[in-house]
C-alpha cells in the first residue's frame, strides 16, 4: 500500500510487457499472438504495483504447434479453450495507453505484434508516451560484455536463472536485469579507478593508521542509522587499509572491465524518443 500510495504522485508509471508469439515457418507468414503478459512499475522506487497475463485463442488454431520446441513453451492444447485477442483487447489497451512502456527488443517486435493484433480486430492501438527498449539502452549503456544481448543470456550472466519464454516471467526477468547492469555502471561510474587497479580514497572514507587512530578527519558520512551519543564523539571506518585492498578487490572482480560508462541514473526517466 506504501509503495502504491507513493506513486500516485507519479503522474505517469511504466509498463514492462511481453509478447508471446508463435514462430513461422514459411516465408511471409505472419506471427499470431498467443500470451500477454504485463507488470506495472513505480518509476520512484521500482516496485511492482499490478501485473496482467493471460493466453491468447488465434482464430486459426492450426498455426500453434501440438509441441512447443521450448520446455514451457505454450502449445495448442494450452490455448485451446483461452479468450481470443477480441476478447482480452480492452483490458490490454487500458493496461498500456498512456504510459511508459518498457521491454526487451520491444520496438522492433512487441510493438510491432501488437497494432497488427488490434488493426487485425479494427481497433486503434494504445499509443505510448515513452519507450524504453532495454534492448537498444543496455547495448550501448552496457556494452557487449554479457555476449549477444539477448534476455537469456544477460539473465545467465548476472546468475539469474533461465529464461522461461512466458509474457509473466520474461517481463520480472527483465526489470531485475535492468537492476543488475545500472547497479553495476553506477560502481563503475562511482568509482572509476577500481576497473584499472588503482584506488585513491574519497574524502569521504576515513581509515584508521597508527597516527589517527580512535580519530577522524574532516568530511566522514555523518548520516548514520545511530546518531552520536555524546558531543565530540567519533566513528572510525570499521576497516584498515588492508581490509579496504581487499574490499576493492572483491568489488573489482564484479565488475566487468569498462572504462567510462556513465550510471543508469536516467534510465527509468520518461522518454519520448526511443532510446537506442
Amino acid at each position: 500500500m506504501e509503495a502504491i500510495s507513493v506513486c500516485q504522485e507519479v503522474s505517469t508509471e511504466i509498463v514492462f510487457f511481453d509478447l508471446e508469439t508463435t514462430v513461422p515457418n514459411r516465408t511471409r507468414q505472419r506471427f499470431f499472438v498467443l500470451e500477454f503478459g504485463a507488470i506495472v512499475v513505480c518509476p520512484r522506487k521500482l516496485v511492482e504495483l499490478e501485473s496482467y497475463s493471460t493466453l491468447i485463442r488465434p482464430k486459426d488454431l492450426s498455426v500453434v504447434p501440438l509441441r512447443s520446441s521450448r520446455c514451457d513453451g505454450i502449445t495448442r492444447e494450452a490455448v485451446a479453450n483461452a479468450p481470443e485477442f477480441e476478447q482480452v483487447a480492452d483490458k490490454i489497451f487500458s493496461i498500456l495507453n498512456g504510459k511508459v512502456w518498457a521491454g526487451h527488443n520491444i520496438q522492433r517486435f512487441d510493438c510491432v505484434r501488437l497494432k497488427e493484433a488490434f488493426a487485425e480486430i479494427g481497433r486503434p492501438a494504445p499509443v505510448s508516451v515513452g519507450i524504453i527498449d532495454s534492448l537498444g539502452v543496455l547495448t550501448e549503456k552496457f556494452g557487449r560484455r554479457a555476449g549477444n544481448m539477448k534476455m537469456a543470456t544477460l539473465a545467465s550472466y548476472f546468475g539469474l536463472g533461465q529464461q522461461k519464454h512466458r509474457s509473466l516471467d520474461d517481463v520480472r526477468m527483465n526489470l531485475e536485469v535492468l537492476k543488475h547492469c545500472a547497479t553495476v555502471l553506477f560502481l563503475e561510474a562511482s568509482l572509476p579507478s577500481i576497473s584499472n587497479g588503482s584506488w585513491h580514497s574519497p574524502p569521504t572514507i576515513t581509515t584508521r593508521s597508527r597516527s589517527n587512530t580512535g580519530k577522524l578527519t574532516y568530511g566522514e558520512e555523518t548520516s548514520r542509522k545511530s546518531p552520536p551519543t555524546s558531543p565530540g564523539y567519533q566513528r572510525t571506518v570499521p576497516y584498515t587499509r588492508g581490509s579496504l585492498g581487499k574490499m576493492t578487490e572483491r568489488v573489482k572482480n564484479l565488475l566487468c572491465k569498462a572504462q567510462g560508462s556513465q550510471p543508469l541514473n536516467n534510465l527509468l526517466k520518461h522518454s519520448h524518443s526511443v532510446l537506442r
